[in-house]
């Protein structure tokens, strides 16, 4: 079994999710607030959470795409077009409304509420597996992956959301709360252009 997924475009899924694991939200406070009040290990068991969560939806969204595909054949470009609008529509929202971390209470509890907490923050998102089926196709054929390439897919999102999540904790662990949002609006640009982009290369792959 050979992986169809290049290191070209493993690596540019890599940036990818990095960047956008980046922008400050809700998962950014959750990190930066256990590990601010409970420590490093507290916020690494949250972005623990938040992984699990990411790679549950990319699942849904490799699984339901390649069904969806098989299923609806030519029809499958109105599939991509819509993801491509989707993420699009996305990448307003996130230039308009721009986010930074703010300080919030966050009460000291156990190891496991702290990875419970990640995890429930994430799959409480109902359209995240709708941004993972417009994400995705941008970097890589979801149509004709096999196990492997998933398994690098799934390397690609614990590498890059766990390792941006991970410095988000260190950083609030050390520092205190404040320093995680001091990029905040950057980064939100950022992201911003990078899901426009990738909006506009699904449409014109469609």
């Amino acid at each position: 079994m050979q992986a169809t997924i290049g290191v070209g475009n493993a690596l540019a899924l890599f940036v990818a999710m990095a960047v956008l694991a980046a922008v400050p939200s809700v998962s950014v406070l959750a990190v930066s607030a256990r590990a601010a009040s409970s420590g490093f290990a507290h916020g690494a068991l949250t972005a623990a959470g938040i992984v699990l969560g990411d790679l549950l939806f990319i699942l849904l969204a490799v699984f339901g795409l390649a069904l969806l595909a098989e299923t609806l054949g030519p029809a499958f470009i109105w599939v991509k077009l819509a993801a491509g609008v989707y993420l699009l529509w996305l990448a307003v929202l996130t230039w308009r409304h721009e986010s930074a971390v703010q300080s919030e209470a966050d009460p000291a509890t156990g190891r496991w509420s702290s990875f419970m907490v990640g995890l429930l923050i994430t799959l409480g998102d109902q359209k995240a597996v709708l941004f993972y089926l417009g994400f995705l196709p941008a970097f890589v054929d979801l149509v004709t992956l096999d196990w492997m390439d998933i398994g690098i897919i799934a390397a690609v999102t614990v590498l890059a959301v766990g390792g941006v999540k991970l410095g988000y904790a260190y950083a609030a662990a050390r520092l205190g709360r404040g320093t995680a949002g001091r990029m905040g609006k950057g980064l939100s640009r950022l992201a911003a252009l990078l899901m426009f982009a990738a909006g506009i290369l699904l449409i014109l792959r469609a």
